[in-house]
């Protein structure tokens, strides 16, 4: 059997807040460049496109088809898959979507965010999603996850049972809470040993300061390849045949007692 390896990749950078046409160069001459360097995988923050300018979603929202059309194109020139979160209008609201363009130029997944956060008052911009998604993609299968989602164990442990390998977080996630996310990135790798990959934006906007602190992390909680708290793009080469000889040396997923953890009292 040939081993896969996948030259994945993160843009972090300092989105401006409703300045579409400005964070789409930023992203598409970004791409570009890594592609030159080798990149198959390429991962942009949540909401990338326009920030969380909420006064203004309707409007927004309304270019997302366009900004996808923008990136099949790129991703099918430059034979690579994109993965990023964009404002989506849908008929009961609005959705903090994840789409996944594959290198064909099909969007080949999509995921709307499942857990909202409600200290900045999200949940009263968005509706949330309703399920996981495992994206089935040309480099194999994918799961998805949005900021907030971190936090939450479960979503990952699904996503692992659903047969993914990589896990993509796309996050705004700020510098208040950095250590956080450090350690939430290597728990879900770990404990789910797969790849996990957090794309995190930077800068600042408002008075709000983002962490930045991108990174990949391996099945054994390794950090591969990681940023700082300004604008970068990271990388590194992803053997995806890690994930089965890490699950064979320790068999945490085989051994699960999912019977065990459905009892709500104490013996």
């Amino acid at each position: 059997m040939t081993v896969k390896i996948i030259r994945a990749a993160i843009i972090q950078f300092d989105i401006r807040r409703g300045e579409l046409e400005w964070n789409l160069a930023v992203a598409k001459q970004r791409i570009a460049s890594l592609a030159k360097q080798g990149a198959r995988l390429v991962l942009l923050p949540e909401m990338w496109s326009t920030g969380f300018a909420n006064d203004r979603l309707k409007e927004l929202s309304e270019t997302t088809p366009r900004v996808l059309e923008d990136l099949s194109v790129v991703a099918k020139k430059l034979r690579l898959t994109v993965i990023g979160s964009l404002p989506e209008k849908r008929k009961d609201g609005f959705s903090n979507t994840a789409y996944v363009v594959d290198r064909d130029g099909s969007v080949a997944g999509i995921y709307r965010k499942v857990h909202l956060f409600s200290p900045t008052a999200e949940d009263r911009y968005f509706e949330p999603g309703r399920k996981a998604v495992v994206c089935q993609t040309s480099l194999g299968p994918i799961g998805l996850m949005i900021c907030y989602d971190l936090r939450f164990p479960e979503l990952c442990r699904s996503l692992t049972l659903g047969g993914a390998k990589m896990v993509a977080v796309l996050a705004e996630w700020p510098a208040e809470r950095v250590a956080h996310w450090k350690v939430l990135l290597k728990a879900r790798a770990i404990e789910n040993q797969l790849f996990v990959l957090g794309a995190n934006r930077c800068g600042q906007d408002g008075g709000l300061v983002y962490a930045g602190h991108s990174r990949i992390i391996s099945p054994y909680g390794e950090v591969m390849a990681s940023a700082g708290k300004r604008p970068a793009t990271l990388s590194a080469a992803v053997d995806l045949s890690l994930v089965e000889r890490t699950r064979k040396q320790i068999p945490c997923l085989q051994e699960r007692m999912p019977e065990a953890y459905r009892s709500s009292k104490y013996e």
